[in-house]
């Protein structure tokens, strides 16, 4: 049962108040709107109390199976897109710390779940808080909240682990895995997201390319004797950039080609290199050598990584 009526005097605030107390549902209909329904009932202004009861009635019911809808409407396309969302509260509708975080999830993030994550729990708290407060709740429920965050959290991991498992699947299928894991600390998700950015690397006649292709090869500024900063280009795939310098992160502590390398280029007296610009390099070499041991079928030589070829075995003197 839901109580309705006109916010006229001030005896509504004490029927709301008593609908509250027994937990009914409490509308109040804008005297306005009655007005209206009115003139469109009989095309009179005839105002009876038993005429307006009837009207209010009406314009409540109506009110009701359009929230209904909405609400109905709401569910199917949660269920479809983000069913763990659901199970955040018992009554998830008429909860409203579990509005109050749905409206900041979609209002404020615009749906980047991504977004909403980097906010942490207490800032998604406190948004949430200001949300509830302002539809006239008290405080939210945290459970609810962290509820939310925990769901959102648990299905973007299994998306993950199914998009991590598919990939390396691909990988094992071209028969490549063992290709790409021979370079030292790069895993078989590493070497696939790269994979994805470049398509086939047989298309590309050098490692150099791939690395123009990613942004990351370096551009000179020489004119006369000035001799400017080098810098990268930037001006490629931005996916393949980011791919590579993610991979970078695992492969430079774990590959010892590559920690040398590092501590080479940040460390040397001349022309010493910021930590990024350094890790650039090793994303450009990770490149190189992921485009040889794919197009050569071999897999990586950590003494031709180290020195460009292999060294020859010194000959003995002829006495």
């Amino acid at each position: 049962m839901t109580v309705a009526c006109e916010p006229a005097g001030h005896r509504w605030r004490v029927l709301g108040q008593l609908a509250a107390d027994r937990e009914m549902p409490f509308v109040c209909v804008q005297p306005m709107v009655t007005s209206w329904a009115r003139r469109t009932e009989d095309l009179t202004f005839d105002k009876t109390d038993e005429k307006d009861a009837v009207l209010i009635a009406r314009l409540t019911a109506q009110l009701a199976a359009e929230t209904v809808s909405q609400v109905q409407q709401m569910r199917d396309l949660l269920e479809c897109v983000w069913p763990a969302v659901l199970d955040a509260a018992r009554q998830p509708f008429r909860s409203r710390t579990w509005r109050g975080a749905l409206t900041v999830i979609l209002d404020r993030d615009g749906c980047d779940l991504a977004r909403t994550r980097r906010l942490g729990l207490a800032r998604f708290e406190a948004a949430v808080r200001r949300e509830v407060t302002r539809c006239g709740g008290q405080k939210p429920c945290l459970r609810i909240a962290a509820h939310l965050v925990m769901t959102d959290w648990q299905e973007s991991q299994r998306r993950l682990a199914d998009t991590e498992t598919r990939m390396v699947t691909v990988l094992d299928e071209l028969e490549l895995t063992s290709l790409v894991t021979s370079i030292t600390s790069l895993s078989a998700v590493g070497a696939a997201t790269i994979l994805a950015q470049t398509g086939s690397l047989h298309r590309f006649a050098a490692g150099r390319a791939v690395v123009k292709h990613a942004g990351l090869a370096p551009r000179e500024k020489i004119s006369g004797s000035y001799t400017g900063r080098a810098k990268t280009t930037g001006q490629g795939r931005p996916g393949l950039r980011l791919a590579a310098w993610r991979a970078v992160w695992g492969a430079q502590r774990g590959n010892p080609v590559y920690a040398a390398r590092y501590r080479h280029l940040t460390t040397r007296e001349q022309n010493k290199l910021t930590p990024a610009q350094a890790q650039a390099v090793i994303a450009a070499a990770l490149l190189r050598h992921l485009h040889a041991v794919i197009t050569t079928g071999q897999a990586r030589d950590p003494d031709i990584a180290a020195h460009g070829t292999r060294r020859r075995a010194a000959m003995p003197i002829a006495a």
